[in-house]
């Protein structure tokens, strides 16, 4: 029996068959379908209306068709149900690839890593979640009150933690470690590392199945950058080496400095010269810039540094040659995966390509330096949205990196995100300056 004839005695036993996707933003979309139906949906594909998608189609042309990737199937096990899991592919009307697929964007950078350069990589995301009393977000919201590492009783998420855990492992996917982060009612899973573009679907899994099982435990599980003042925020790390076809680890040198060699230099300086006219990826909302803050281990200058957890690009201890990497510290979870990660492959590529040199790493606390501010600094990340729009809208890079489509339809989304916080009159406000 083949692994598709497996599937498909699987799907018999499941409640329900979904084909999963994200729109622009990076938001979970998923389109129940007839389990019988579904080796015709894989070969032809099924219909949907691609307007009402952000960012894929306009109404006079909507029409798309989604198909699942076959060997994406997982059955999902919850405990009220039982979900039979694809990811799916987006094809236009004419049965090519559509344009304003993020996954296909990624697909297209592995490619031309591959075959242009000679290289694979592997990935590792870090997933940070809150898990709170409802969708509404105050200081009554917290389910706890626990810290860094904290063990229960003050670790309210553990047992919901574990629970995503074994949802996971059901439908193989192995963890790595679990803890309580750093602000209350925040927690963080890592999983083992993978290809990028499993990475990336694993993602869309990861923050399906951890938002259902909040929910059986009467939480609510939000990936929201920032939702409190005065905390650490929800960050979406992602850990990332380069391999050649023989399946070597290119950033290592066993002679350079600390074994980080020329190419991983190359490919952090590529990363650091496209910082900012990529944030808008990497931090795709007006809330994710509330994050990056002196002292609460988000990013906030362009540097790279040795296990310095102040830097943007950070070389995290190795234990083998196999294992090292680089970490990038400036994306968050309400991003789209697999923009980011194509995005993140695009910069260092580049980097590589043009031979730049990522000069010295840096020493002591980022945000303990006596930086002399300015409002618009290009040593710094960009501190609001409206700054990363104006650097996304002057890039070539980034243009050339999505494809004209996606580019302007993801720029027309975020354009209006920012004039409709631009212009929302907010209680602050009121408290500031109605009685002036």
């Amino acid at each position: 029996m083949d692994d598709f004839k497996e599937t498909l005695e699987t799907l018999k036993q499941t409640d329900s068959t979904k084909i999963f996707f994200t729109d622009l933003h990076g938001r979970i979309m998923s389109l129940p379908v007839n389990p019988e139906n579904i080796e015709s949906i894989c070969n032809t594909g099924i219909g949907f209306d691609g307007s009402s998608i952000a960012g894929f189609a306009s109404v006079e042309k909507s029409d798309r068709l989604l198909k699942p990737v076959k060997e994406s199937f997982r059955e999902v096990n919850f405990t009220d149900e039982k979900v039979g899991f694809f990811i799916g592919d987006v094809y236009n009307e004419a049965g090519k690839r559509a344009l304003a697929d993020p996954r296909a964007i990624l697909e297209n950078i592995l490619t031309k890593a591959e075959t242009e350069f000679g290289y694979k990589f592997i990935v590792g995301p870090e997933h940070e979640f809150f898990l709170l009393k409802g969708d509404t977000f105050d200081e009554n919201s917290h389910t706890d009150r626990g810290g860094y590492f904290q063990a229960s009783p003050h670790d309210k998420g553990e047992v919901v933690r574990n629970r995503i855990i074994t949802v996971l492992k059901e439908c193989g996917i192995i963890f790595e470690k679990s803890h309580h982060e750093v602000t209350p009612s925040q927690h963080e899973i890592n999983l083992e590392c993978t290809d990028p573009l499993n990475g990336a679907d694993r993602t869309v899994l990861f923050n399906y199945v951890t938002q259902k099982v909040a929910t059986e435990f009467g939480y609510y599980a939000a990936f929201m950058p920032k939702p409190f003042n005065g905390y650490n925020r929800n960050a979406f790390h992602i850990h990332i080496s380069m391999q050649d076809l023989d399946g070597n680890n290119v950033f290592y040198d066993e002679t350079a400095e600390k074994n980080i060699g020329k190419i991983a230099r190359q490919f952090i300086a590529g990363i650091l010269k496209y910082a900012r006219e990529t944030s808008i990826i990497m931090a795709s909302t007006f809330n994710s810039y509330k994050a990056y803050v002196l002292e609460r281990e988000a990013p906030v200058v362009r540097n790279w540094g040795f296990s310095n957890r102040s830097s943007m690009v950070r070389i995290p201890h190795s234990l083998s040659p196999q294992s090292t990497r680089l970490e990038l510290r400036s994306p968050d979870p309400c991003g789209n995966p697999y923009l980011q990660i194509a995005v993140l492959i695009a910069m260092g590529l580049a980097g590589i390509k043009q031979g730049l040199d990522c000069g010295p790493p840096i020493s002591g606390s980022a945000y303990r330096k006596n930086w002399r501010m300015k409002v618009w600094d290009k040593r710094f990340l960009p501190k609001c949205m409206y700054e990363a729009l104006v650097e996304a809208e002057r890039s070539k890079f980034l243009k050339e990196t999505l494809g004209e489509r996606i580019y302007e339809n993801y720029m027309a989304l975020k354009v209006n995100d920012w004039e409709d916080h631009r212009t929302h009159v907010t209680p602050r406000e009121h408290s500031k300056y109605l009685s002036r």
